[in-house]
């Protein structure tokens, strides 16, 4: 879901769902890990997540498309799929699974970007996009965030860096697509903020220092946060991270970041 949709740059492939699998994160929420290839061959991975809401019913946060044993794990959980409510697409650029995922789910209320809804004009959109405060209110069990500073939709196909990022408050878990990511690969591995921000650095003054400081309350936002959920890469839970907590990496991850800040703020103020 790395979710490419023009016919440049690399080919992907959904797989054939073959490492699908569906983690139990904490109480009401679950991880739903899937294929994503790139050339056909290197798999990042992708993901969604399902939670139940405080009334019983459930959200999708993301499109994914289900398959075998994970498909019938999330229909035995909700009522076989009556009980999912709606499906919030996150990310501008996460596309390919839109429309599967909403005929899996006809009944789902289905919201999304300006992007989203450009590229799939036929399906039944509902009017709040994801990005925006009115949507945010109707599902207040969510605290969510989008990035300041930074293109929210590029203009540049390649540079996916923004997204809503959505802490679930009950479970203390946080779903994010390309904006943060977790690896565990030597030296560079943790959790970092996605390579394309030199790109996505809106070109004016004061977009670094707007970036610096979202980054800021956004970990102060994760203070109680213990689990969280990244696309293509792992999701990094509450066993992982007694010795370092999810605000503290993200700080970190802004501080591995502040070269590129300065030299943006050296450019163009």
């Amino acid at each position: 879901q790395h979710n490419r949709d023009t016919a440049q740059g690399p080919t992907y492939s959904l797989g054939k769902y073959m490492s699908d699998s569906l983690i139990h994160v904490a109480d009401d929420f679950w991880n739903i890990r899937g294929s994503f290839k790139i050339f056909k061959v290197v798999d990042i991975g992708t993901h969604a997540s399902l939670v139940r809401r405080a009334n019983g019913r459930f959200v999708l946060l993301d499109a994914y498309t289900l398959s075998g044993e994970t498909e019938q794990q999330v229909r035995d959980l909700t009522d076989g799929g009556a009980a999912v409510d709606a499906i919030l697409n996150l990310h501008p650029f996460h596309t390919i699974h839109v429309r599967r995922s909403h005929e899996q789910f006809p009944q789902a209320r289905l919201y999304g970007t300006t992007r989203h809804i450009a590229k799939a004009p036929d399906l039944p959109w509902q009017p709040e996009h994801t990005d925006s405060p009115a949507l945010h209110a109707l599902f207040d069990e969510f605290t969510f965030t989008v990035p300041r500073g930074v293109d929210f939709i590029s203009s540049n196909e390649n540079v996916h860096f923004s997204s809503v990022l959505a802490i679930h408050n009950a479970s203390r878990t946080l779903h994010v697509d390309d904006t943060l990511m977790h690896t565990q690969l030597p030296v560079v591995g943790g959790v970092r903020f996605h390579p394309t921000l030199n790109k996505a650095l809106q070109p004016r003054a004061g977009a670094a220092s707007e970036f610096r400081e979202w980054a800021k309350q956004f970990a102060e936002q994760c203070a109680d946060v213990d689990n969280l959920c990244a696309a293509h890469t792992r999701a990094l839970l509450k066993a992982d991270t007694q010795s370092n907590t999810i605000s503290a990496r993200i700080l970190d991850a802004l501080e591995r970041v502040e070269g590129v800040l300065q030299a943006h703020e050296k450019r163009h103020g």
